[in-house]
C-alpha cells in the first residue's frame, strides 16, 4: 500500500513538474529600436541598467583612464512585396491588368555608451539610417 502511495506521490510530481513554464524575457538585442534607446537610456544609469534595457553590446572598449564605452551597432534588412491585379468580363470579351511592386533596403543603429569609473552612463550618443 505505501508503495503505490509513493509512486502516486512521484507521478504527481513528475505531472506536475512537466507543466510548470517558465515566462523568459524577450531578447531585446534583437528588437532594440531608436525609440527604446531615447526612452531607457539617460546619464546616470548603471551597466547593469543599460545591459537590461538594451542588452550585450558588440564591442566593449577601455580608454587610457580606465573608462568603458559600449557600442551597440544594429544592421536590419527588410523586403515588402505588393500585388494588385484586376480582372472584368463584359459577356464573351474580357481583360485583365496587373501590377508588382517590391521595395527593399536597410537599417541601421549604432549606439555609444560611455561609462564613468562608477560604472554610470557618463553620455551617449546614437546614430540611425535608412536606405
Amino acid at each position: 500500500m505505501r508503495s503505490i502511495v509513493s509512486c502516486l506521490l512521484i507521478s504527481t510530481l513528475l505531472v506536475l513538474t512537466g507543466c510548470a513554464t517558465q515566462a523568459s524575457k524577450p531578447d531585446t538585442a534583437n528588437n532594440m529600436t531608436l525609440g527604446t534607446v531615447q526612452r531607457s537610456i539617460h546619464k546616470g544609469m548603471s551597466q547593469s541598467s543599460v545591459a537590461e534595457a538594451l542588452g550585450s553590446p558588440n564591442i566593449v572598449t577601455r580608454d587610457s583612464d580606465g573608462n568603458e564605452t559600449w557600442i551597440y551597432d544594429m544592421v536590419a534588412s527588410y523586403a515588402s512585396y505588393k500585388n494588385s491585379s484586376v480582372y472584368g468580363t463584359i459577356l464573351i470579351f474580357g481583360g485583365s491588368s496587373g501590377s508588382a511592386s517590391t521595395t527593399t533596403g536597410q537599417r541601421t543603429l549604432t549606439v555609444i555608451v560611455k561609462f564613468d569609473k562608477q560604472h554610470k552612463v557618463k553620455s551617449f550618443s546614437y546614430n540611425s539610417s535608412k536606405f
